[in-house]
């Protein structure tokens, strides 16, 4: 059976992973910093992500910066720079896209592609689809990626992880099982450390094991997502890509730490209305309202202290939340007390449609600061999140959330040429056309 004929690939699914992609993406954007030792995350003070040459010298993820500072003397510790992420996720989705138009947005660096029925049209089989897509991606990028392509998304994840970094697993079915025999069962996507346990417990250890189990012991012994997870190794499509991606929200949150603590209660105000304005900016994106919120004060020594308030009308105006919060706010915060996060939760989302007029003219008032909010968004898809904000978001926005070495800012927000973005800066073309 050819590795690449319809009989080996029923359905043609491919992974793709950026490899480090945090670090890499920082990489990619200064070239100087090919082949040492680089890490994001400076502004938490624990690593984010770390190039292979770090974790080479013992860096993981999670790990304190004193600690990699011991391990790895001469690290390049960089603060996270998210806008920068997501700008090279988005070209990542845009280069597979060339391919085919179904694809998963699994994760900022992750995501799906179904190949199935593209040979013709392509004239390529699937390995080639997948060596080419790979390749654009490692050239235009300046990063790698490694990729599985397999007939289901568990076993495309599956050879996705096998040869990190910059690897390409083809898993036809025909195969499927030496790699699963070669795979322990924790390693399986989907499977915990409790599932796990439970199925070394029944003399389950690696996903061939599984895979081989009777159907009627699966079910009677598991849950719907593991024998799910078991059609699936079994070759049986179960998980669908989905191409179309999240249509709308239940909720919206959004939340800062700041360092150090601070007492100011201008400052943790100012910190809260920040949130407000993001959760109400996504908001606006997706065409919702609010009618009902939740906010929070997290103490130094992490206790939570918040309410939970409706409000008198469906909004996405963050100036109606911050008025009803600002009276409570009052409620919650406690002088000399140490506060190092907020938080805000749009809750009881809705569409926004036409509001019913109110006695008092609120409603009206929301209708005329929306419109303004259009301009305001419109100024800030072309110029950069926040590019105008409330007064009262003026602490936050022009102080940076952590002090000292931990409040470093990215080169690209800060080394910007006269009338340029900090998109601008990247450089990075965002247009993938179909071929």
């Amino acid at each position: 059976m050819a590795w690449g004929s319809v009989q080996a690939y029923p359905r043609a699914i491919l992974h793709i992973d950026g490899d480090a992609f945090f670090a890499a993406c920082e990489v990619a954007k200064d070239p100087a910093l090919r082949g040492r030792p680089v890490i994001t995350g400076k502004e938490r003070g624990i690593v984010s992500a770390a190039t292979y040459e770090a974790k080479a010298r013992g860096v993981t993820r999670g790990m304190t910066l004193s600690e990699v500072k011991k391990v790895c003397p001469d690290a390049v510790i960089l603060p996270s720079d998210y806008e920068t992420y997501s700008l090279f996720s988005n070209r990542m989705y845009a280069i597979v896209r060339r391919y085919t138009p179904a694809v998963e947005e699994y994760s900022i660096d992750e995501c799906f592609a179904d190949l199935t029925g593209l040979r013709r049209s392509l004239r390529l089989s699937y390995p080639q689809m997948a060596e080419r897509i790979k390749l654009e991606l490692d050239s235009e990028l300046g990063m790698t990626f490694s990729l599985g392509l397999s007939a289901t998304k568990t076993l495309a994840k599956i050879g996705s992880k096998w040869k990190k970094p910059s690897g390409l697993t083809l898993i036809p079915l025909s195969a499927a099982e030496s790699y699963l025999k070669q795979l322990s069962v924790e390693k399986v996507w989907g499977i915990g450390p409790n599932t796990t346990a439970f199925l070394n417990k029944h003399g389950v250890r690696t996903a061939a094991d599984f895979a081989k189990r009777d159907e009627t012991w699966v079910r009677g012994q598991l849950s719907k997502p593991f024998y799910e997870t078991w059609r699936e190794l079994r070759g049986e499509v179960v998980f669908e890509l989905d191409a179309i991606g999240r249509e709308s929200y239940q909720s919206i949150s959004k939340t800062k730490t700041f360092t150090p603590p601070s007492t100011d209660p201008a400052f943790v105000l100012s910190q809260l209305s920040k949130n407000i304005e993001n959760a109400c900016i996504k908001a606006r994106r997706w065409n919702l309202v609010t009618s009902q919120v939740a906010f929070f004060l997290k103490t130094q020594d992490l206790k939570y202290y918040g309410y939970e308030l409706a409000l008198s009308h469906p909004t996405n105006v963050p100036q109606d939340v911050l008025k009803v919060v600002s009276e409570y706010f009052r409620k919650v915060f406690k002088k000399n007390t140490q506060y190092r996060a907020t938080g805000i939760t749009l809750l009881k989302l809705a569409e926004n449609q036409s509001p019913q007029l109110d006695l008092f003219g609120a409603v009206e008032a929301t209708g005329k600061i929306q419109r303004v909010l259009e301009s305001v968004d419109a100024i800030s898809e072309r110029y950069g999140k926040h590019a105008v904000f409330l007064g009262s978001s003026f602490q936050a926005m022009t102080h940076t959330a952590h002090l000292g070495d931990r409040g470093d800012t990215a080169k690209r927000v800060t080394d910007l040429f006269k009338g340029e973005t900090r998109r601008q800066r990247l450089a990075i073309p965002m247009l993938g056309e179909v071929k």
